[in-house]
């Protein structure tokens, strides 16, 4: 029963298909990737049941029949020991850390009721599995069980299951012996290549544009299409397709057009659900460090695209101005991004339309956020000062920052402050809700030592309801207007009106974003075993080896 109600919450999974294989056209029932994402998506549901404290009960109930693995078995003609069987005792061997096969085997001689769930009738020598393991299973295979085992501990760990040994909160990328001094631009960039390869593979395939069947250009180049528009700035599709054509190695590439119609075909809430699953494939890989922070702080902010000059004539809806309130028109995008410690990662994005509250917004991302990691402060611009939203907030059991619009009694008591020539200053604020409500938060007036001002405009007002201690968590918010810039950057251009298309490309552009961060956190743990905000790895570079292991150039 319990079995049934995993895989049931799995199928029912919004725009999420299991297997993998069958869920996008860049994996195949041979791929090993598509099966460590399974493993991956499996064993995070299966851990979550009351009734699942098992890792070896895992092990045995993991679907593995419609894996071919034929394609990664070395030895030819009929064996004693099924592949799938075989998968699943090594995975068990790496479960429990055995160096040799010995321990394997006096542990399944330990355990009958184990062995029968394997479907051993016997259990097999030590020289079989030696030569299964050495012999018969590819590299490749034998890396992926060690991937498979990891990711099971960790996930039985992170819900509170019992594990045989601490997972190795580290990937392994095959770094070479060299010295322990600071790693050159050379070897930098090799592990930065061998790295986004890998996250690649694992966050691309979330996205799918649903062509159907038959399609004799592969869903691939339409991605490696996407991500080469991002490498030129400002580059237009129809003519990043022609360029394309020429810095491919691909046989056939798709036409301009062709992406743009396939996107226009996607809903938001559609981009939106990809966008999700391909950031939590990011989130459970850099997770797997310990110099990842599941748990901190989230930035919400809203950006604005360049100032839209055409007819606006039946998108009032959509093009809805600046946040500036100017005389001009924009596309207006939200977003919720790690800050502080963690990895600064955008966790959703959304459009802004006409008529939607800052309370619907944040209440939205925030309901994304905390689906993928646990949030404990909330940092928000001006723009949020609401009392509605700061209630909402406090509700929610969360800490907040949030710079307050200076009204008439802040500025009197801006001018006193500086009249008594006092740096700081607390005081406790009811803001009234509606209907004898009254929200309850602290008011901090804090003295800017920079300020280009010598009024009372040398004083900033903040609401929190943490203590002004957190006030210094403020300064984090930097990390989203300098991510903003770097999204902007690996924007495709267009002069589409469609809403869809617009949001999709700067959706996009914030996972190549996140790549990149993630990426050089994960480059920066396997070359100095620590992780420091200041990336050694571009984003450029990010962008060129994406745009090499996607097949161009």
């Amino acid at each position: 029963m319990s079995r049934r109600t995993v895989f049931r919450r799995i199928a029912q999974r919004p725009y999420g298909e299991w297997p993998a294989y069958n869920s996008t056209p860049l994996y195949d029932r041979t791929s090993l990737a598509g099966l460590e994402s399974d493993i991956r998506t499996v064993s995070e549901t299966w851990f979550d049941h009351e009734s699942h404290d098992s890792v070896e009960e895992f092990v045995c109930a993991l679907p593995l029949a419609y894996f071919r693995f034929s394609v990664h078995d070395r030895y030819a003609g009929s064996t004693r020991y099924q592949m799938d069987t075989l998968f699943r005792v090594f995975a068990l061997k790496e479960l429990h850390g055995w160096a040799h096969e010995t321990a394997l085997v006096e542990y399944l001689g330990e355990h009958p009721e184990l062995c029968e769930q394997l479907c051993f009738e016997t259990v097999p020598d030590q020289s079989t599995l030696w030569r299964s393991w050495h012999e018969r299973f590819t590299p490749d295979l034998r890396e992926t069980v060690e991937t498979a085992a990891r990711t099971i501990l960790i996930k039985a760990q992170n819900a509170g299951v019992e594990i045989p040994r601490e997972p190795t909160r580290k990937l392994r990328y095959h770094r070479s012996e060299s010295s322990e001094s600071e790693p050159d631009d050379q070897t930098t960039l090799e592990q930065a290549e061998k790295i986004t390869d890998h996250v690649s593979r694992i966050v691309f395939p979330a996205f799918s544009l649903d062509r159907g069947e038959g399609c004799e250009i592969h869903e691939n180049a339409f991605w490696d299409l996407q991500t080469y528009l991002g490498l030129r700035e400002r580059l237009a599709a129809n003519e990043g397709a022609r360029s394309f054509v020429y810095e491919s190695t691909r046989h056939r590439t798709p036409l301009g057009h062709s992406p743009r119609e396939h996107i226009r075909d996607l809903s938001i809430p559609q981009t939106r659900e990809m966008y999700r699953q391909a950031v939590n494939r990011l989130l459970d890989e850099v997770a797997e460090t310990e110099q990842f922070f599941r748990a901190g702080i989230v930035a919400i902010d809203i950006t604005e695209a360049e100032p839209f000059t055409g007819d606006r004539t039946g998108y009032e809806d959509e093009i809805i101005g600046t946040k500036e309130k100017t005389d001009e028109y924009a596309y207006q995008w939200a977003t919720v991004q790690l800050v502080g410690n963690a990895v600064p990662i955008v966790l959703d994005a959304r459009p802004v339309r006409k008529g939607e509250s800052r309370l619907e917004i944040v209440e939205d991302l925030l309901k994304s956020a905390e689906d993928l990691v646990h949030v404990d402060n909330v940092l928000m611009d001006r723009e949020f000062d609401s009392q509605h939203v700061l209630e909402m907030l406090s509700r929610r059991g969360l800490s907040y920052v949030v710079p307050k619009r200076m009204q008439t009694s802040e500025k009197a008591q801006a001018k006193r402050l500086l009249q008594r020539d006092q740096d700081r200053y607390e005081t406790d604020r009811k803001l009234h809700l509606g209907k004898n409500e009254w929200h309850e938060t602290t008011l901090v007036y804090r003295r800017n030592e920079d300020s280009e001002h010598d009024d009372h405009r040398q004083y900033s007002v903040f609401m929190t309801n943490c203590g002004s201690g957190h006030l210094t968590e403020y300064g984090y918010r930097w990390e989203i207007e300098s991510g903003y810039r770097s999204i902007k950057r690996f924007m495709a251009a267009t002069t589409s009106k469609n809403f869809g298309l617009r949001f999709f490309y700067f959706a996009f552009a914030c996972l190549l974003y996140s790549i990149w961060r993630a990426v050089d956190l994960l480059v920066q743990v396997e070359l100095t075993g620590k992780y420091d905000h200041a990336p050694i790895v571009t984003a450029d570079n990010t962008l060129t080896l994406l745009k090499k292991e996607t097949g161009i150039g």
